[in-house]
């Protein structure tokens, strides 16, 4: 006998939830026009851009650009580049809200809580231009205050800026020190959910606040951190340009020269359009790769994924 239920069509749903639908409208507009409609200049990275002729009309090449670009002497130094930025911001910088958020939840002070909320997120605002301003100052081995501190513990005069050994380093701690309060939100958020009986319940069994966090907050946290981490893999070579490239000099740029910064040096100021559309599309694939092996990988071990 069959069942008298039938399942929602998509014209059900529509109507069933519309309200929700033109709510969200106006984002799918502008992720299809902004994210989209620009995939069609994808075939750029297979053919000879002929700013005559336009997208469609240069000769067609096929792989000739990534073939170049994987024969090129840059290609090993900008991986390189490019893979250890990645790499140290996703170990250093991922884990450093779920820390935060875990110190911030243990406040019982509202007030203070709130202070201190206040405080870490007020970086996160800062510009760009104006941090990397705010780190050439501070960072001078002239007059900057970091600099003058390390000369008088008798370092010397250190230009952390413009040494190949401590760029990465400063990129990677001043990103923490933007976003780390910024990135907490989502975590604070999710132990915000925990049921205020579990902690009443450790209280009673005596359990001391590591082993709360521990056996209560972290576990609460798994998911999150899981869905974060999956999200995270899908950029992990596309290291932020515009800090990267406020930050270089003639002195760090044997380390600081990354995919990003590269594909706009050879697509913007050489105007070399579709080699610089191949490394790019190149770049994309990767990452996608990351992606989806990551979540395969989250699928497999915990049963929690993007798809």
């Amino acid at each position: 006998m069959k069942s008298a239920h039938k399942k929602p069509t998509v014209v059900n749903t529509f109507r069933r939830d519309y309200q929700l639908w033109i709510m969200i409208f106006p984002a799918i507009v502008v992720i299809f026009i902004f994210n989209y409609i620009p995939m069609y200049g994808i075939q750029l990275a297979f053919r000879d851009y002929d700013f005559s002729k336009g997208l469609t009309g240069g000769a067609w090449r096929g792989l000739f650009y990534f073939r170049q670009f994987f024969d090129s002497y840059m290609f090993a130094d900008l991986m390189k580049n490019t893979i250890a930025i990645s790499l140290a911001t996703v170990i250093l910088s991922f884990p450093a809200p779920i820390i935060l958020a875990l110190l911030i939840n243990q406040v019982r002070w509202k007030r203070a809580k709130k202070t201190l909320q206040t405080t870490v997120y007020l970086p996160h605002f800062i510009s760009i231009v104006v941090m990397v301003g705010l780190l050439n100052v501070l960072l001078s081995p002239n007059s900057g205050v970091i600099g003058h501190i390390l000369s008088s513990i008798g370092l010397g005069d250190i230009n952390l800026l413009g040494s190949t050994q401590t760029f990465v380093p400063v990129y990677v701690l001043s990103e923490i020190w933007q976003h780390c309060g910024w990135n907490s939100i989502i975590y604070l958020a999710a132990l915000s959910t925990v049921d205020p009986q579990l902690y009443d319940s450790s209280k009673i069994d005596g359990a001391s606040r590591w082993q709360t966090i521990k056996h209560v907050d972290i576990p609460a946290l798994i998911p999150t951190i899981i869905i974060l981490f999956v999200l995270s893999m899908g950029n992990v070579l596309s290291t932020g340009f515009e800090k990267v490239f406020l930050m270089q000099n003639a002195l760090n740029l044997p380390v600081s020269e990354v995919i990003a910064t590269y594909v706009y040096k050879i697509g913007i100021i050489s105007n070399q359009f579709s080699y610089s559309a191949a490394i790019g599309l190149f770049n994309t694939v990767i990452n996608f790769i990351f992606l989806y092996a990551m979540n395969l990988v989250a699928r497999k071990s915990s049963d929690i994924s993007l798809w």
